[in-house]
């Protein structure tokens, strides 16, 4: 399963290819173009000191990476089966690292409309997914791998700190739009925009729910780039992920003057090319606040 370089999608399908793989009894996700390859286990160096999910590191084609322990990640015991287990190395928000895991199976390939969000009222291990797929009587969890990182190392989140070097801005009343399904990730960008200026945010949880607002403008006969000057997404997200959304204005005469900016934690060199293809204006990996905002600069008239 090196690199999947043959099944990746072809971009704004709103679909998603995961790579299922499992803690336990447990069935879990993560998506194929945050893997870079599976491996079986090696040894691992330990660090003093280090936070409890991390294992240690390893040394991989010239590369040192973290190795973390998903099931101390996700609170479950140790591998009943070690000689099974396998390693993931992925790649994302600018960061490479791997994740032990108690086996890998299959990819499937899944429509984002079928991707449920976890309720707000579960606790414990759902605080850690992004989506429910049922899949032939089984139940799939997204895990929030990013979520998981930043646990583990703070600094590798979007804090508000990141914007020190800018200076003063005056406040503009110019409203953007932003999908982004975490609401973590939605206060903090609320926070960390406002602090720039900009003030007049309308947040979504998906690009459906984006959509269907851009619908009404579209039908009160209002001019679309009065009451819209930019639009910012996330790709992974339930119901419509971002490349399917920027895809689909891009191809539509009202929409496709509207700016649209790409802020996900899935944006490489490798992998640029897919917004590209879909008609993104800007493309900046989380948690690069700053690129975000100077983006917001050109775009915005």
């Amino acid at each position: 399963m090196d690199k999947h370089k043959g099944i990746l999608l072809e971009s704004g399908t709103n679909e998603i290819e995961i790579v299922e793989f499992s803690i336990g009894s447990n069935k879990f996700g993560i998506n194929v173009i945050k893997v870079k390859e599976i491996i079986k286990p090696v040894p691992v160096t330990y660090i003093p000191h280090s936070h409890t999910h991390v294992e240690g590191i390893i040394e991989l084609r010239g590369e040192v990476l973290p190795v973390v322990d998903m099931a101390k990640a996700l609170g479950f015991p140790p591998s009943a089966e070690p000689a099974q287990d396998k390693f993931i190395v992925a790649e994302f928000n600018m960061q490479k690292m791997v994740f032990h895991v108690h086996s890998v199976t299959q990819i499937h390939r899944i429509s984002w409309e079928s991707i449920e969000k976890p309720s707000g009222m579960n606790k414990g291990l759902l605080d850690q997914i992004v989506g429910i797929i049922s899949l032939e009587g089984n139940m799939i969890l997204l895990v929030d791998f990013e979520k998981i990182v930043v646990d583990i190392n703070p600094e590798a989140g979007l804090r508000s700190g990141r914007l020190m070097n800018f200076d003063a801005r005056e406040r503009s009343e110019k409203r953007v739009l932003v999908a982004e399904d975490s609401p973590l990730l939605r206060q903090l960008l609320n926070d960390t925009l406002a602090a720039a200026g900009y003030v007049n945010l309308k947040f979504f949880d998906n690009g459906r729910e984006m959509l269907d607002y851009l619908e009404t403008v579209r039908e009160s006969g209002k001019k679309m780039t009065d009451e819209v000057k930019l639009i910012i997404t996330d790709i992974e997200m339930p119901k419509m992920d971002g490349l399917y959304l920027t895809k689909y204005l891009k191809a539509d005469d009202t929409f496709r003057e509207l700016p649209v900016i790409i802020f996900s934690s899935l944006i490489t060199e490798d992998l640029r090319h897919k917004g590209k293809m879909v008609g993104a204006d800007a493309q900046v990996s989380k948690p690069d606040i700053g690129g975000l905002i100077n983006y917001m600069d050109q775009l915005i008239l």
